[in-house]
């Protein structure tokens, strides 16, 4: 789907791609874990992400298809490091209540496995569960992988199904080393380097 319209988002878009996010990653094994009670996952969900959403409007490239149907939040690791979102903590355990420790725990493993050499980290890709399977989340990774080859940038990711890991795959992302929640559900851990490097 090389017609894909790709345009950056705004600060005003936030909880609009906080909410798409949750709601594409509701089936994940990941997710029911993280929130085991069916009622609460989604708006759950959707508050922690807006933390990360959010923080990303001013340091990071939040994108969307011209419809906002497809989602991707990265985070450039180059240069000066990113600081924390603000008063994350307190954020954290407001959106997440009972669950925060869940929450903090999958924050330990991801910042485990981080790589320490310049990239772009993309710490969200999302589809809406309708529109899945159109080649909507592979125009927004060749969107941005054209910005990361002309830069000689890497990207890094880890996917949360097998799904996701092959379609990285396809675009040229190579596995890690796997990590696991604490209930056996993996995350899969990929490194991307520039074309052409």
């Amino acid at each position: 789907m090389s017609d894909v319209r790709v345009e950056r988002l705004g600060a005003a878009e936030t909880r609009l791609v906080a909410e798409r996010i949750a709601r594409a990653f509701l089936v994940l094994p990941a997710a029911h874990w993280l929130v085991p009670d069916d009622s609460e996952r989604e708006d759950v969900l959707a508050d922690n992400f807006e933390i990360l959403v959010g923080h990303a409007m001013t340091h990071g490239h939040v994108h969307a298809t011209a419809d906002r149907a497809a989602v991707a939040v990265w985070f450039p690791q180059v240069g000066d490091e990113v600081p924390p979102p603000a008063d994350y903590d307190t954020r954290l355990a407001a959106a997440c209540g009972e669950w925060v420790e869940r929450f903090r725990h999958l924050d330990v493993l991801f910042a485990a496995s981080h790589p320490h050499a310049g990239h772009h980290h993309l710490a969200f890709l999302a589809v809406a569960p309708d529109r899945q399977g159109q080649g909507l989340g592979s125009a927004l990774l060749r969107h941005h992988h054209a910005r990361l080859d002309a830069d000689g940038v890497p990207g890094y990711l880890e996917a949360s199904s097998e799904i996701g890991r092959d379609l990285y795959a396809r675009h040229g992302y190579r596995a890690r080393e796997i990590f696991r929640l604490p209930d056996g559900t993996p995350f899969y851990p990929m490194w991307r380097e520039p074309a052409g490097a």
